[in-house]
């Protein structure tokens, strides 16, 4: 699934519609989350092009990444697909490693991959330097307050199987915006605390990605890090006192 907000001019049709002529398993589900620009006609064009594997969600007003992103899961759900992911619109993480991605599930047998921008030799991770290093502040930070090692929580392309632990994690909103990613991988954690039947650090992998590009026109700006920060410290004082 894909959250949209005021996307108009970034949405890459004819990469979303070449990733579905390449693929016939794959499907579309975007949430427009309340934007105020064309974003609502492109994806009703989108969705005649696509026919029946393109779904669009209309939001009435704007609810936040973590809603928008929840909401979109759980019509997923509701479609009875086998696997699930979201991808940020701006396709920052190219659609192609959808594939790459299923290919890492089945070969690990494992329940969720999660995209990690790791800056290597052979990988073309393209990331404006400041929010390089405040990233991997906040994923030491996150790191710590989840309990278990991971590098990149916030990379926004994920993709799990659609197991009753996943329905469960996305079955009440997210506390928290900008961190849900955070907030998801906890709310695994617990569950996993709570039936034993779920290990989270054995069903969830970091995958490093070939290619990531910062994307011109991302919602994330300066003046959103004290509230990430808020949200973040709310994470951690759960960890020090559950």
């Amino acid at each position: 699934m894909v959250p949209c907000y005021n996307e108009a001019k970034r949405l890459d049709c004819e990469a979303f519609a070449t990733a579905l002529r390449i693929d016939s398993n794959l499907e579309f589900v975007f949430v427009n989350d309340g934007s105020n620009d064309e974003t609502s006609d492109v994806l009703a064009g989108m969705r005649t092009r696509g026919a029946d594997r393109v779904h669009v969600l209309e939001l009435a007003q704007n609810t936040g990444k973590a809603e928008a992103v929840r909401q979109g899961v759980l019509q997923a759900f509701e479609l009875g697909a086998e696997y699930i992911g979201y991808w940020d619109a701006d396709l920052a993480t190219p659609l192609a490693c959808i594939c790459a991605f299923v290919r890492e599930l089945n070969a690990r047998k494992v329940s969720m991959v999660m995209g990690s921008r790791v800056r290597m030799m052979g990988r073309h991770i393209h990331r404006r330097a400041m929010r390089h290093y405040i990233g991997r502040g906040f994923a030491t930070l996150a790191a710590f307050s989840l309990g278990f090692p991971v590098y990149d929580t916030q990379c926004g392309a994920k993709l799990f199987r659609a197991t009753d632990e996943f329905r469960q994690a996305f079955s009440s909103p997210f506390e928290s915006n900008w961190t849900f990613d955070v907030e998801l991988l906890m709310r695994l954690k617990t569950a996993g605390n709570t039936n034993h039947t779920f290990d989270i650090e054995q069903e969830c992998v970091e995958y490093p990605l070939p290619q990531w590009v910062d994307a011109p026109g991302s919602k994330l700006n300066i003046t959103q890090y004290p509230g990430i920060l808020l949200d973040l410290a709310k994470l951690l004082s759960w960890r020090l006192f559950h």
